[in-house]
């Protein structure tokens, strides 16, 4: 379980994070939620050692995570896919998955065969540079590098955002069944409510910089929620 302990953020004087605490449990979903500019991506960027934090503290499985790097981060199981995708663009789609293999020890240098079933149409544009997919198949590809690493939690940012709904819902089944397996958390980000909605266990609501309302799925109201959420 990750567990995330009145977290601090700043960028130069401005505070970004007033005190986050959340936790994400293997085998679910949890949802952070809010408007644009609240602190969602800062808190992922800081649990994936993207950005330093001013206070708090982050552990996994009850292992201390002491400021990680991304490098670090990685290496204690934590993968992150960002808004925006950051696909390599002059990299063919198997050289893109081949970067997730840094973290990993030489003997484990390969493909697994469940990244194909989960993502087909990666195996068939194999060869094609990762500028040249589409938005789409940009954020498959995103998605399958991080799960190359191999990750005990698995970070989404936004991963619908300029996806054509197709393949939001071919997103929505990938992430159900890497919830349904039981051994990975996910924290989502996303503003699309009722695909957050349908998929997630629990909720973290944020408004500037802070929790305003939190809880599993059977004790949230959704109106409740979406008001929260659209402030």
């Amino acid at each position: 379980m990750l567990s995330v302990d009145n977290l601090t953020l700043h960028y130069g004087q401005s505070q970004i994070l007033h005190g986050i605490s959340l936790t994400a449990k293997p085998g679910e979903v949890t949802a952070v939620m809010g408007t644009n500019g609240v602190g969602k991506t800062s808190l992922l960027k800081a649990i994936a050692g993207r950005h330093p934090y001013s206070g708090g503290t982050m552990t996994l499985d009850g292992t201390l995570l002491d400021h990680p790097t991304a490098y670090r981060a990685a290496r204690a199981g934590i993968a992150y896919v960002p808004q925006g995708r950051e696909v390599f663009p002059l990299m063919t789609v198997m050289e893109n998955l081949e970067s997730g293999f840094a973290c990993l020890p030489k003997s484990e240098h390969q493909v697994p065969d469940h990244i194909w079933e989960l993502f087909p149409i990666l195996k068939e544009f194999i060869h094609r540079r990762g500028g040249d997919l589409s938005g789409g198949q940009q954020q498959q590809l995103a998605i399958a590098r991080a799960l190359i690493t191999k990750p005990r939690v698995l970070l989404l940012d936004e991963p619908t955002e300029g996806i054509q709904p197709n393949i939001i819902q071919q997103i929505g089944r990938v992430i159900s069944k890497l919830r349904d397996q039981g051994d990975m958390a996910i924290i989502l980000v996303e503003q699309y409510f009722d695909f957050t909605y349908g998929l997630a266990d629990s909720f973290f609501a944020v408004n500037r910089g802070a929790v305003v309302l939190e809880g599993p799925r059977a004790e949230i109201d959704r109106e409740t929620l979406l008001a929260r959420v659209s402030i």
